[in-house]
């Protein structure tokens, strides 16, 4: 059998208040373990490196000193320094092409004073260190990277500028006051200099300052620079190396035959035609996720596995899961939304009878895959007593206890060293750990079969495609009563769809009433209308989860159609219209959406013929992101002409990476709306299997973009999901002020 998910009582303390209290905090993240600074000596330079499970360290022993440093806190983990000046800076999230892996090091290093021409990047292990200093686990989602350790890694860089400063003080045997730093060196009374490097070793030997005082942001030289990403020229050039790259001496690969349906067990196995291809070393029946069952190939290459794999003659028991049919599942919505359900947010509905004018819409949200560049894939390496992940992993942490459940070892007896990783979006970070699971489960059968070698999991594109955890299926249903001037009378709301969190450790803080706050975010807010909003969360045998930007995937569709339909019945402007109603309450709502309107030229500029404006806004993970885009409709096909998007994010850390994301989003946005953007089932079997059915946007696809940033010197928010949600109701916007018929469902249906 499959290991259950990791129980909520074993999360660290800081997650379990939050599961209670409802929202992270820096108190919260407090009540972690503490623990006394541990140096550890480099190799000629200051081993501000990352340390092996200093998780374990933290947890021997009884109280820490009050005053002592969280793990989190301390520079060791952080920092390395060469004798040459090079400065190493580890990030503590997974790198898979959001650019922390260049942001983080941008923000220490500022507070470092480095030169950042000397500045390198690596990741991190599922050590303590590395926990997110908010959630007080591994985590990299939520856009919370830069927004949770932009601090963090600013007092890094603050404490590790002090004791090289000690040092220098001490070997010039000066006042540390009369000392300042520039560009990764110390500079002294009467200009005598030293660099990082020279100092590394004794400024090692010193005292972690707690307090440290960091710079006014005024004083930036680095943060909101235009940076280009430390890993630019190696991803332009073919060179860097991801998850599925990982090589050993030996090393075999594993390819499974998954099961059609989710959930089903074997019935029969016929190996005989596998065995007998060239480099299968073994055919493995193992436990795959959600109680299924599976055959595994293993050989000395993919080729091979995958031939083994294609040879294989099995027969499936389904008879005891269930087979959802896309067309019987939107049905059996449509049953549900007229039902009584707990309710979100409630309303007086009397005036809905009475409103001088209603409006009443259906929507339709399909499965979506996550479909990563990069299949998933997770290298496992055992030992008699010890077992070595590499993996592009969303939670070091939470796959390392997985994996120790799953190969009857201690948590401290696994490591997981985090590979960079071709995409994401949410797909490699689930509550079972599936294919990190599903690699051990392989690795463990394979040494006890005597195969003593380290083994890859790889999924190809289909079984990445087929195997599950989308975006849930969602439908939507709203009653609208307005006035003249639009404004809102009343408006009745429900919601269908599987809830993303419920049976998770995030089910026990993000359920509330029976209502995953999923599934809601991005509703009314931020409008002041009157919302009765019911919530039903159907149990189907499909696995969901996050997707890029999560509720606001549909959310945002639903809400900015809505009020825009609204505003072109009552014949307003759809941008006054919604400046209208945020009043002088959403002043980051309000910059965000002027700047798009400036900047695309809304209202002034001429459009070619055949052309519509559309305009959207919505606020994601803390960030608002505004798009006014230029369309048409081509041959009975919408078109995209041109995208101008307006954001506020706070302090954009490197603007360039905040353009980039946004940019990678609205990407994904487009795609929501092409024709085969979506996954259906029949008879429990998932259609699609790779890109020829299941869209994504193409090149030829894509519009011109052009992202501005609100400027702000406030802490930074997230960015990495807020730039997806308000591009498919723009776009909609458009198409619906050309043809005068709203759209109301994704993917686009223009007939």
């Amino acid at each position: 059998m499959m290991p259950t998910p990791i129980d909520p009582r074993e999360l660290p303390r800081a997650l379990q208040r939050l599961m209670t209290s409802g929202r992270p905090d820096e108190a919260a993240s407090a009540t972690l373990p503490r623990r006394s600074f541990l140096k550890l000596a480099g190799a000629g330079g200051l081993a501000l490196g990352a340390f092996p499970h200093l998780a374990m360290a933290q947890a021997d022993g009884a109280a820490k000193p009050a005053g002592a440093l969280r793990p989190t806190q301390q520079p060791l983990a952080f920092v390395q320094i060469a004798p040459n000046g090079e400065v190493t800076v580890t990030h503590n999230r997974l790198e898979f092409g959001q650019g922390v892996q260049t942001g983080l090091p941008m923000i220490l290093a500022e507070e470092l004073d480095a030169d950042w021409n000397l500045v390198r990047s690596k990741s991190g292990t599922n050590d303590a260190a590395y926990h997110d200093p908010v959630f007080g686990m591994h985590l990299t989602g939520g856009s919370n990277s830069i927004k949770n350790s932009f601090t963090q890694y600013r007092e890094l860089g603050a404490r590790a500028r002090a004791m090289l400063l000690s040092a220098a003080a001490a070997r010039w045997k000066v006042d540390v006051a009369t000392l300042r730093t520039q560009a990764g060196t110390v500079i002294g009374p009467g200009g005598r200099k030293l660099g990082y490097g020279e100092l590394a070793d004794a400024a090692m030997a010193l005292p972690v300052p707690e307090k440290v005082a960091l710079k006014d942001p005024k004083d930036f030289k680095i943060i909101g620079r235009p940076t280009t990403r430390l890993d630019a020229r190696a991803k332009s050039s073919g060179r860097q190396d991801f998850g599925i790259d990982v090589k050993h001496p030996g090393q075999l690969t594993a390819v499974v035959a998954h099961p059609p349906v989710f959930g089903a067990r074997l019935k029969s196995v016929d190996d005989g035609a596998a065995r007998a291809v060239k480099g299968v070393k073994a055919v493995l029946r193992v436990p795959l996720d959600r109680g299924a069952e599976g055959v595994a190939v293993v050989a000395d290459g993919y080729w091979p596995a995958k031939l083994g794999r294609d040879a294989l003659k099995l027969q499936w028991d389904t008879a005891a899961v269930e087979k959802v049919d896309s067309e019987k599942q939107l049905a059996q919505y449509r049953e549900l939304a007229a039902k009584p359900g707990p309710r979100k947010f409630d309303a007086d509905m009397a005036p809905l009878a009475k409103a001088p004018r209603q409006l009443e819409a259906e929507f339709v949200f399909p499965y979506l895959a996550h479909a990563p560049m990069e299949p998933l894939n997770c290298t496992v390496k055992l030992t008699d007593d010890r077992a070595e992940l590499w993996v592009g992993t969303q939670c070091a942490g939470l796959d390392a206890a997985a994996a120790a459940r799953a190969l009857g070892l201690k948590p401290e007896q696994v490591q997981v060293n985090v590979q960079m990783a071709g995409g994401g979006f949410g797909r490699r970070f689930v509550g079972t750990s599936d294919f990190v699971v599903e690699a051990c489960e392989i690795a463990k059968a394979a040494r006890a079969a005597g195969l003593n070698a380290p083994v890859r999991l790889l999924w190809s594109r289909e079984d990445d495609i087929k195997g599950g955890y989308y975006r849930p299926m969602h439908l939507h249903r709203a009653r609208i009563g307005f006035d003249e001037r639009g404004k809102v009378l009343a408006w009745d709301h429900v919601i269908v769809g599987q809830s993303i969190t419920t049976g998770t450790v995030f089910g026990e803080f993000q359920v509330k009433n029976g209502i995953d706050a999923t599934a809601t975010e991005g509703m009314r807010d931020p409008y002041p209308l009157p919302m009765r909003l019911t919530v039903h969360h159907p149990k189907l045998n499909v696995p969901v989860l996050w997707w890029r930007s999560v509720g606001s995937t549909h959310t945002a569709f639903v809400m900015e159609t809505l009020l825009d339909e609204i505003a072109r019945s009552t014949k307003q402007d759809p941008v006054a219209y919604r400046m209208q109603l945020f009043g002088d309450k959403h002043p980051r709502h309000r910059a965000a959406l002027q700047l798009a309107v400036d900047q695309s030229g809304y209202g002034k500029k001429q459009l070619a013929a055949g052309r519509a404006w559309g305009v959207a806004v919505h606020e994601s993970f803390e960030s608002v992101v505004a798009y006014v885009v230029e369309a048409s409709v081509k041959d009975g096909q919408p078109v995209l002409h041109r995208a101008t998007a307006g954001v506020h994010c706070n302090l954009a850390v490197n603007p360039r990476s905040v353009e980039a994301q946004v940019q990678g989003a609205a990407v994904m946005g487009l795609s929501m709306c092409l024709p085969g953007a979506a996954i259906t089932l029949k008879d429990g079997v998932v259609q699609q299997g790779n890109f020829g059915d299941f869209t994504v946007a193409r090149i030829t696809d894509m519009p011109e973009f052009a992202v501005h940033v609100v400027p702000s010197a406030e802490p930074p928010k997230g960015i990495g999901e807020p730039g997806l949600p308000p591009l498919a109701p723009a776009f909609a916007n458009a198409i619906a002020q050309l043809t005068g018929k709203p759209l109301r469902q994704l993917p686009f249906n223009l007939a």
